[in-house]
């Protein structure tokens, strides 16, 4: 089980985004008012709390969001998890479709940090059943 420490989102692609406490996760779509929802494999990003404190213990001052994750998460070491797994959160069921991703060539987040653990420790998953999540919501992995 993990606990959410993070709701984030933001206006434009390859930005940072802010947390903003809760929001609600669309079916099919993704976190509303986020700029990467849509009708596609990679609605929702979600990374472990853990390694962005990792990757603040080696200096850097990040926020919540910083790598664009919409979803920071403790207790969950996400990139250990197969795709096609299922999470559950409140209502909300998500379905992991890809692990990683190839960071943008100068993304405002490598160029703010000089680093990205997104593309390495980040997962994406689509909204199979829709609701809300907020922060101190606990996130379970689904046993099939």
């Amino acid at each position: 089980m993990g606990k959410v420490i993070a709701v984030c989102r933001s206006d434009a692609r390859g930005t940072k985004k802010e947390n903003v406490g809760k929001g609600f996760f669309k079916a099919n779509h993704g976190m509303s008012g986020d700029a990467h929802a849509g009708d596609w494999h990679r609605q929702v990003s979600l990374l472990s709390f853990e390694k962005v404190e990792e990757f603040r213990a080696r200096g850097a001052n990040v926020a919540d969001g910083a790598f664009g994750e919409n979803l920071l998460v403790e207790g969950i070491d996400f990139k250990t998890l197969p795709i096609g797994t299922k999470l559950k959160c409140s209502e909300v069921e998500l379905e992991v479709t890809q692990i990683g991703k190839k960071c943008h060539s100068n993304c405002e987040i490598f160029t703010m940090v000089g680093d990205c653990i997104m593309p390495r420790e980040g997962i994406f998953a689509r909204v199979i059943n829709e609701g809300e999540i907020k922060v101190g919501d606990n996130l379970y992995i689904v046993e099939e």
